[in-house]
């Protein structure tokens, strides 16, 4: 199988596993498998991610994805037998009005729902399309015949168990992936195809090569326990924002030169432009004023390394994204040829 289909597969089943914040072992798990039988010795951490040394070597790369998603737990089972929730993460509450969701109990059962707005009808509310989406007006209703709190908690459902979204995906003919959760998703996928390249020796590094695959990045711990990994570069392979001033589109390769957390290594961005030229991609550089990645994460936390960022561009990031093949492919590309240290 090519590398890009390859990739776009991979992406279509991590999508297809839940793994909100919190509750990612099940996705984790599957990438342990994954590289496994590639031959590979990945391992999981105590916290939860996965570590793999895909090559050994001098001048040693850290790449980094992240597996955890946006979701939500159950805040308070209402009265009425609807559930409350709360956020886990930071997106915006207008987007996900009227998605369908799986609601997982501490037990291990999962029931499917769909979240509402309180006036979910407007025969019977009239027109509320002013009205504030938050968790106040938008509720999860369970697909089951419940009438009230006691109906849920028979059920065995309760506060703290967690909601996932249902991702939708899809790729159009035209070449566009539409999904939730291409953040980090599309990125741990596309490690997952670097790692099945050097397998199958279609790439040879000539560095030290560990991919790092993070849980928690969405709530801004990720990629705090690995200071103790050696690297002589750490480069966080997450997503590129598309919209206002930015200049990076879905089909491109996004590299970020400064967000939230600061400016990334002036050298190491700037080895990722003149990479990236010498490779004829399409690519964008930007800054992300609302966005941190694993690699500042890391810094914090002392890892001394040079530190970047960079990924597919992202439409409506934190909602229903989307990107394009060819974004994705830029993206591979970027991301094995650094595997060879930079050319003087």
């Amino acid at each position: 199988m090519p590398a890009l289909d390859y990739t776009l597969d991979a992406l279509r089943r991590l999508t297809d596993i839940p793994s909100p914040t919190g509750m990612t072992r099940a996705c984790a798990e599957a990438v342990l498998a994954e590289l496994t039988g590639m031959g590979f010795r990945p391992r999981m951490t105590r916290k939860g991610a996965v570590v793999c040394t895909v090559a050994e070597g001098d001048h040693p790369l850290l790449l980094c994805a992240h597996l955890d998603t946006l979701g939500c737990v159950v805040r308070a089972v209402k009265p009425n037998g609807r559930l409350r929730y709360s956020k886990l993460g930071g997106w915006n509450d207008n987007a996900i009005e009227n998605e369908n969701v799986r609601i997982h109990t501490r037990d291990g059962k999962v029931f499917t729902g769909t979240v509402q707005s309180v006036h979910a009808s407007r025969h019977v509310w009239g027109d509320i399309t002013a009205e504030t989406r938050d968790d106040a007006s938008l509720e999860v209703v369970i697909d089951e015949v419940v009438k009230n709190a006691e109906d849920v908690k028979a059920l065995g459902i309760g506060a703290g168990d967690f909601i996932s979204f249902d991702p939708r995906f899809t790729l159009t003919e035209s070449g566009y992936i539409k999904s939730r959760f291409l953040d980090d998703k599309a990125s741990a996928a596309i490690l997952l195809a670097v790692a099945r390249d050097i397998a199958d020796g279609a790439v040879t590094p000539k560095r030290g090569v560990t991919l790092a695959f993070t849980v928690y990045e969405e709530i801004g711990h990720g990629a705090s326990t690995f200071f103790d990994l050696p690297a002589e570069d750490i480069v966080a392979v997450d997503m590129g924002c598309v919209g206002d001033d930015l200049t990076c589109t879905e089909t491109e390769v996004s590299i970020c030169a400064k967000d939230a957390a600061g400016p990334y290594d002036w050298d190491l961005t700037n080895e990722l432009i003149a990479r990236a030229k010498r490779l004829s991609l399409d690519y964008a550089v930007d800054v992300y004023p609302r966005y941190s990645s694993d690699a500042a994460t890391a810094l914090k936390a002392g890892l001394d390394a040079r530190f970047a960022c960079f990924g597919t561009g992202v439409f409506a990031s934190h909602g229903y994204e989307r990107t394009h093949r060819r974004g994705m492919a830029a993206t591979l590309a970027l991301c094995e040829d650094l595997l060879s240290p930079c050319e003087p």
